[in-house]
């Protein structure tokens, strides 16, 4: 599906020409605003905009507010990159930044491309106006690629930035039922992405890292698994990994 991280083979085919050109464009304008998009007057924002001093986790290319009830988790995935994933009871919210065009949107033509992979998996969508603009109603197997299991609802929400892509997934109570999806509704509102002034190509994740204290954590946690090796001490195959979790 879109956003999933290329591997350096993926790189070698691409047109190096098609590659230059559009780094060339982030790096040769001198205006350094959205180009065509129109301006915004709602959240998710900009760094570089003014936005509300709510406390926010730090998490590289998105700032994420700390609210009542929400827990939030930063996940990586070796094939499809990094994410965040905000839970309120029932629902969750997956969130993904992309970088973009500096004169065009992404949200258009990406929104076409999930539906039609959506309907490729036996699945069925549509679209509708939401809080961020057209968004993408879709109802997906429950078990990937096997329309039999039967169908569960998504919802797929996409803001155009200042050279950035966010994408928001909804699932759960909040995929269907608005009043369970208006806190994350809010918190997405209320996100800040840090675009970074280094050019990035088109379509490419921006990056997304531990907040220091929990870098620092993991850290100790390795250091001391692998001092715990030395003694040839067995692991234990049903203890939990290190995470980042973050609840208020």
């Amino acid at each position: 599906m879109f956003g999933r991280r290329r591997n350096a083979g993926d790189r070698d085919v691409d047109a190096a020409a098609d590659v230059t050109a559009q780094l060339s464009d982030e790096i040769d304008d001198d205006e350094g605003g959205p180009g065509g998009l129109a301006p915004r007057t709602a959240g998710p924002w900009d760094a570089a905009e003014p936005h509300s001093d709510v406390q926010r986790v730090d998490l590289g290319s998105l700032q994420v507010p700390v609210l009542p009830g929400l827990d939030i988790q930063l996940v990586f995935a070796e094939q499809h990159g990094a994410w965040v994933t905000v839970r309120h009871e029932t629902s969750e919210l997956q969130l993904q930044a992309f970088a973009a065009p500096k004169r065009d949107s992404l949200w258009d033509d990406v929104r076409a491309e999930i539906a039609a992979e959506v309907n490729a998996a036996g699945g069925v969508s549509s679209e509708r106006p939401g809080p961020f603009g057209t968004e993408l109603i879709a109802h997906v197997p429950v078990e990937q690629g096997q329309p039999q299991s039967g169908m569960r609802p998504v919802r797929f929400a996409g803001v155009d930035g200042p050279r950035w892509f966010l994408r928001g997934l909804f699932s759960g109570a909040a995929a269907d039922d608005a009043r369970a999806a208006a806190p994350l509704e809010d918190l997405m509102r209320q996100l800040v992405v840090v675009r970074g002034d280094h050019p990035v190509p088109p379509r490419d994740l921006l990056e997304l890292r531990l907040p220091p204290e929990a870098a620092q954590a993991l850290a100790e946690e390795q250091a001391r698994a692998e001092q715990e090796n030395r003694f040839n001490t067995p692991p234990n195959p049903f203890e939990r990994g290190p995470e980042f979790t973050e609840t208020r």
